[in-house]
C-alpha cells in the first residue's frame, strides 16, 4: 500500500480517498496523470493507493473476477478494506466521507468494494469497468470483456451485489458515478450501462434519468434527487479505453478527452 499526504498537511475529519491502478499501472504515476495527486493537494485529503503486485496477477491486475478476492473478509478486498480502516485512524479521516474510483480492473475492484462493504464507502466511482458479478474466472472475465452480459433482468443483477454484501445489511448503498468509452476495444461499453441499470436498481431508482446533459458528443445522465443523485453515467464517443483528463500531460490509459473525470467525480462526491 502507498499513502499519498496532501502537501499542505492533512486537516483532522477530512474525507478518505482510495485509488485503484488499471492493469499495468504504476499506483502513484497513475494518481498523478488522473488528476488525484492534485485535488488531494488542493483539498487537503490523503490518497490510499494500493498496489497490486506482480506475484499476484502476472499483468498487476486486481482479481475482481474472483470470489475469493472480491467477497467481504477475503482476499484483495479484506486488504483494501484494511487499508481503509488503517487510514482512518492514521489520517483521522471522516468515516462517512471514504471514496472509492478505479480504472478497468481497478473499476471492476471499486464496484465489487461498494458491494461487499457497502457500510464502509459513501460513494464510488468505476471508470472502463464492468457490473458486480458479471464474471466469476478468468475466462468469464475475458468474455466479459469482449462482450457484455450476461443478459439477464435488473433484480438479477441486483441479487448479485447482495450476494456479496453483509446479511443484514438494508442500506443506504454507495451512490456511484461510472465512466466508459465509446471507443474502448478493451472492455466493451455496454458494460457500463449494465452497472448503471445495476445500481439504480439497487437504489430503487427508475429507468428514466432526473437529468440528461450533454456536452457536444459527451453525454451525462443522472438517476436520483438533482442535488445528490444516487447514479451518474458518462459517455465519451471517441474515447478509447482509459480515464479521460481535460489537459496536463497524457499517459498510457489516460488520455485527453475534453473532460476532467476527476473534477467531475469529486463534484458528484461532494467534495
Amino acid at each position: 500500500m502507498l499513502v499519498r499526504r496532501p502537501k499542505g498537511g492533512i486537516k483532522p475529519h477530512q474525507p478518505l480517498i482510495v485509488v485503484l491502478h488499471g492493469c499495468g499501472q504504476d499506483a502513484a504515476s497513475f494518481a498523478t496523470a488522473a488528476g488525484w495527486a492534485a485535488l488531494s493537494d488542493r483539498i487537503g485529503v490523503p490518497l490510499i493507493l494500493p498496489v497490486q503486485s506482480d506475484l499476484n496477477h502476472q499483468h498487476r491486475c486486481f482479481r475482481w473476477f474472483q470470489p475469493a478476492h472480491t467477497a467481504r473478509g477475503r482476499g484483495e478486498a479484506e486488504s483494501i478494506a484494511e487499508m481503509v480502516a488503517t487510514g482512518l485512524t492514521r489520517f483521522d479521516a471522516d468515516p462517512r466521507r471514504v471514496f472509492v474510483v478505479g480504472l478497468s480492473a481497478g473499476g471492476a475492484m471499486a464496484a465489487a468494494l461498494l458491494a461487499a462493504y457497502p457500510e464502509l464507502f459513501a460513494a464510488g466511482a468505476v471508470v472502463a469497468g464492468l457490473p458486480v458479478g458479471a464474471a466469476h474466472s478468468p475466462m468469464q472475465a475475458l468474455a466479459r470483456m469482449a462482450q457484455a452480459g450476461p443478459d439477464q433482468s435488473a433484480d438479477a443483477w441486483v441479487a448479485a451485489v447482495r450476494e456479496v454484501a453483509p446479511p443484514a445489511h438494508a442500506g443506504p448503498w454507495p451512490r456511484l458515478s461510472i465512466w466508459q468509452g465509446g471507443a474502448d476495444t478493451v472492455v466493451d461499453p455496454a458494460n457500463a450501462s449494465l452497472l448503471a441499470l445495476q445500481w439504480r436498481a439497487l437504489l430503487g431508482l427508475p429507468e428514466t434519468p432526473t437529468t440528461d446533459i450533454s456536452r457536444g458528443p459527451i453525454r451525462c445522465r443522472r438517476w436520483g434527487p438533482a442535488a445528490a443523485p444516487g447514479v451518474e453515467l458518462w459517455t465519451i464517443p471517441g474515447l478509447a479505453h482509459g480515464y479521460p483528463i481535460a489537459q496536463g500531460r497524457a499517459a498510457p490509459f489516460v488520455p485527453l478527452a475534453g473532460v476532467a473525470a476527476t473534477t467531475e467525480i469529486a463534484a458528484f462526491w461532494g467534495l
